[in-house]
């Protein structure tokens, strides 16, 4: 595996998964691995799960690891070629980036989505800036358009949890008060579909996602019935998608935050939601806190994701291109 952006690069997941629950199995049979091999970690936003399970990966493996918040103590970054740098931002990112690569063997990055330019958030200018010109592998930790890690580990604590051979799984949108990217979204369908899961995905109309993320799932306006025989359901808010709505809140409507009166329509579905998550709005307390939540499983194996993901670039030894 050259670099981590999609579920494309992970290969036969059925095989992928396999390796994962013997990482987390054995999480320091690997130690050696990473000797005397440095992994930078790059936050252009913020992090809590992402930076720690991801750290604690490389560690695992015997990486270092060194962390750069782009934000708090380094130059600002102009990102746009071509432009007169006359402003707050001394450094280019394409000087920048080739630099980054120097101090290390595996580079991980995290961008969202600026809602500036749909064009320019869907061709991931900049994830695919660390790929062009930094020479090292690169793991996405989320970028505008997809979180590969934590949709691996989704996979995986569905896997572990399921109990008929092809569940029905039900994305849902729910209420937040800030717009947020598409990218956990997208990245979860395009995991399930793969996975060859019963996808459906339920949200207003106007907050349709990309079709290319869509696939063959079922969307379903009606909460209601999509939820309804579910033994999933992942609830997440995402902003507008198409036309000049891109970016936008269209609605706060509080009847689609998910609480223990729809989750009763379920087939006593699990809970799940890559967190943070906004309590009662999303969902309510007694659902996040109820025996069928599995927020705090499915935060740990953001840990197995990233290691089994490091582990396979370490093996492939990649840091020679």
């Amino acid at each position: 595996m050259k670099h981590f952006t999609c579920v494309e690069d992970i290969g036969d997941l059925k095989i992928a998964v396999k390796e994962a629950l013997e990482v987390k199995k054995t999480p320091f049979k690997w130690d050696t691995l990473g000797k005397n091999k440095t992994m930078l970690l790059i936050f252009f936003d913020s992090s809590l799960r992402t930076r720690l399970s991801t750290q604690r990966a490389a560690l695992n493996l015997g990486m270092s690891a060194i962390v750069l918040d782009v934000n708090q103590g380094a130059w600002k970054l102009e990102t746009e070629r071509g432009v007169i740098m006359d402003g707050d931002k001394p450094e280019h990112i394409l000087e920048a980036i080739p630099v980054m690569g120097c101090y290390c063997d595996v580079i991980g990055v995290r961008s969202f989505a600026r809602f500036e330019s749909k064009a320019a958030d869907y061709q991931e200018v900049l994830l695919n800036q660390f790929i062009k010109y930094s020479g090292k592998p690169v793991v996405s930790m989320e970028a505008a358009t997809r979180h590969p890690l934590q949709s691996f580990a989704d996979l995986i604590t569905i896997e572990e949890h399921k109990k008929v051979e092809r569940p029905r799984v039900t994305l849902t949108w729910a209420p937040h008060p800030r717009a947020l990217p598409q990218a956990v979204p997208n990245s979860f369908a395009e995991w399930m579909n793969a996975a060859g899961y019963d996808l459906v995905i339920t949200h207003p109309e106007g907050y349709e996602l990309d079709p290319a993320f869509v696939g063959k799932a079922k969307v379903e306006y009606d909460q209601r019935k999509a939820f309804a025989g579910a033994d999933f359901i992942y609830a997440k808010n995402w902003a507008a998608y198409a036309g000049d709505s891109y970016g936008k809140i269209l609605s706060k409507d509080r009847s689609w935050t998910v609480d223990a009166e729809k989750m009763a329509l379920t087939n006593n579905a699990c809970f799940m939601h890559c967190l943070p998550v906004r309590r009662n709005m999303i969902a309510t307390d007694d659902v996040i806190e109820s025996p069928q939540s599995l927020v705090i499983p499915e935060a740990a194996n953001r840990v197995i994701s990233a290691q089994a993901v490091l582990k396979r670039i370490l093996e492939e030894n990649v840091w020679h291109i």
